[in-house]
């Protein structure tokens, strides 16, 4: 007799609706409404962007959210100029970190591995920047995903001098700017034209 918990799983399918949110419709947003984002709803965001795995579950991503006149006027200066004045007027602006220690965790995250934490000791931050900026990437695909998940849009900016914001924000060397992340409500006209994507024949193979 075949029992519930025997039969194939079969996960929910999003509707067309939540798919445009997430993916179809999703834009990077140039501009930002002066509407405000709560601390309550940033965290509600990285309570729903946590829970996607990473490798052996190391969660290397570190969000430190800017906010205040003084910390913009710490990061405006380091990022390219065209990203400015959009960073300047959103309510949120986010930088996304890798932590290079992140095995100092591990006991607590990947407790069935007790000697992941002394074999990446072992390995020195050197050796473990190519895991945590993987999967730290990862996670922020994923925390992507979930501010629009609550309304909001995003502007990730590559644009910026990555070395001077860790050395601003996070001296030690312990973590590494990653990218940079607008959050708020979009504004006037923020959206460019849709770009082409790649044709299917393009990208897919079957084997």
């Amino acid at each position: 007799m075949t029992t519930e918990t025997q039969l194939p799983l079969r996960l929910p399918v999003l509707d067309d609706a939540g798919r445009a949110v997430l993916f179809t419709e999703a834009r990077t947003s140039n501009t930002f409404s002066d509407e405000p984002v709560s601390d309550e709803t940033l965290r509600s965001i990285w309570d729903l962007a946590q829970w996607p795995p990473t490798a052996a579950n190391t969660q290397p991503l570190r969000v430190t959210f800017v906010r205040t006149a003084e910390a913009k006027k710490r990061l405006i200066p380091l990022l390219a100029e065209g990203n400015r004045a959009k960073s300047e007027q959103a309510p949120v602006t986010a930088i996304l970190a890798a932590d290079l220690d992140f095995h100092e965790h591990t006991p607590f995250t990947f407790p069935i591995n007790p000697d992941m934490r002394d074999n990446f000791e072992a390995q020195g931050r050197d050796g473990r920047e190519g895991m945590a900026r993987f999967n730290a990437g990862l996670q922020i695909g994923y925390l992507l995903l979930a501010v629009r998940a609550h309304g909001l849009a995003s502007g990730p900016m590559a644009g910026f001098d990555a070395d001077a914001v860790t050395e601003e924000f996070f001296p030690g060397g312990r973590l590494r700017a990653l990218l940079v992340v607008n959050i708020g409500h979009p504004g006037a006209d923020p959206w460019y034209p849709r770009l082409p994507r790649l044709a299917a024949e393009d990208v897919l193979s079957f084997i």
